[in-house]
């Protein structure tokens, strides 16, 4: 007879695999708010344009500096236990900023260090969590799984960042703050009763440069993951740059100003929840393949932005990039998922997190000398090119065209003798 979970949930969504989702859209409606709060934070507090980018700066140095390490810790460690601490690490911080800012005491220095601790934080908390996501679920659902995680992620952005805005107008920036802090309280709550049995204790002795070194033949090895990572390290550098700089310019310049700038945004945030609903019915076999086709979209909006062509038209480009990209990004889960031994996830994901963002402040800090020098609308034609010539070339890959997807592990690929939310006897191995 079913349990009351089990009537109420897919077979494919056991307990971690529910757990990682419901804390993962309490942590995003948090943070993204706070992205905001943030950057008005510095204005009140009497900063410039250049304060708050020195800010977001703090915040993705430590990020990119420590991702490596972090993915080598969360494959030595327990993974939720990692999860855990580095929810907590961005709770004290955050509460640590909230506190300054609602006494009216915040100083550069502080919301500097402040976030670069919740970088610090980030760096350990994404290889693990993703690691822990990959290997909750298994089998021919596993696209779905994902697809319907990556539905929710992109829904509380969207509400995170509504959210966050009114929240800001009408109480200020440190009260989303501490809300943030609260939402990490939550998370971290909540991951702690992940259960990791269903992971095979790691051997003992190596250390942590050995874990590296061993993640990195694991990943130098894939010419389909590797050449992927370098894909979207520049392809997420000149979007990233085309976006934060380029973008709002021409929103002031021949939009009308932020606000069609900000409907642009949440089309694609919609385009991403539409893709993402796609994929929970679509299962392409090559999935790589088609993931790729599927990102050459990504180019349209740096093209729209370049003409420019009016605000109607800009928001259906940015919804149809939206929709697309999720395509690929439920694509390379799965893939990563099948590929990837469960001891080794972790690293994985940590040089593929390297690898895209490492690019991004350097061309985000270049993406005004370029345009003194090339103009705004070379610029991002050159944006909108370059996505185009990564993306084919990564075509040429054969294993990126012939990758198939399964519907079990592919030999080589151990990840314990069950799944994560496999029914087991009260109390039993299993």
């Amino acid at each position: 007879m079913p349990t009351i979970d089990s009537r109420r949930r897919p077979a494919w969504a056991g307990r971690n695999y529910t757990l990682l989702t419901a804390s993962a859209v309490v942590t995003s409606l948090g943070s993204h708010g706070a992205l905001i709060a943030s950057a008005f934070a510095v204005l009140a507090a009497g900063g410039d344009a250049g304060e708050v980018g020195l800010v977001a700066a703090a915040r993705t140095l430590p990020l990119v500096l420590f991702l490596l390490i972090g993915g080598a810790v969360a494959d030595r460690l327990p993974r939720h236990h990692v999860m855990v601490a580095a929810n907590v690490l961005n709770c004290l911080s955050q509460a640590a900023f909230a506190a300054l800012v609602l006494a009216g005491e915040a100083q550069l220095w502080q919301m500097m260090l402040l976030s670069g601790l919740g970088g610090v934080g980030q760096a350990f908390f994404g290889p693990a969590a993703e690691g822990m996501l990959l290997s909750s679920v298994e089998g021919e659902q596993a696209g779905r799984a994902f697809a319907v995680f990556r539905m929710a992620m992109q829904g509380s952005t969207l509400g995170g960042v509504a959210l966050g805005g009114l929240m800001i107008a009408a109480m200020g920036p440190g009260w989303v703050l501490a809300a943030d802090a609260a939402a990490f309280a939550v998370a971290a709550a909540l991951r702690a009763f992940l259960d990791v049995r269903h992971i095979p204790p790691r051997a003992p002795g190596g250390g942590l440069l050995a874990d590296l070194r061993d993640g990195w033949r694991e990943f130098s090895g894939r010419p389909w993951l590797w050449s992927i990572v370098i894909q979207f390290s520049l392809a997420n550098a000149v979007v990233g740059a085309a976006d934060a700089v380029y973008g709002p310019l021409v929103a002031r310049d021949h939009l009308g100003g932020a606000a069609p700038w900000g409907l642009a945004l949440a089309f694609f945030g919609g385009g991403t929840v539409v893709g993402a609903l796609v994929m929970t019915r679509w299962k392409p076999r090559r999935l790589l393949f088609v993931g790729t086709l599927c990102v050459f979209p990504l180019a349209l909006p740096s093209a729209a932005l370049a003409v420019p062509v009016p605000v109607a038209v800009l928001c259906a480009v940015m919804f149809v990039t939206g929709v697309s990209v999720e395509v690929f990004g439920v694509s390379w889960m799965t893939a990563l998922h099948q590929e990837i031994p469960e001891e080794k996830l972790s690293r994985v994901s940590a040089y593929d997190w390297f690898g895209s963002v490492a690019l991004v402040p350097a061309a985000m800090a270049l993406a005004g000398p370029v345009q003194s020098v090339f103009g705004r609308t070379e610029a991002l034609w050159g944006c909108a090119a370059l996505v185009v010539v990564v993306t084919a070339a990564v075509l040429c890959v054969p294993d990126v065209r012939t990758l198939r997807r399964r519907t079990v592990p592919v030999a080589g690929a151990v990840r314990g003798t069950e799944s994560a939310d496999a029914e087991r006897p009260v109390g039993g191995l299993g």
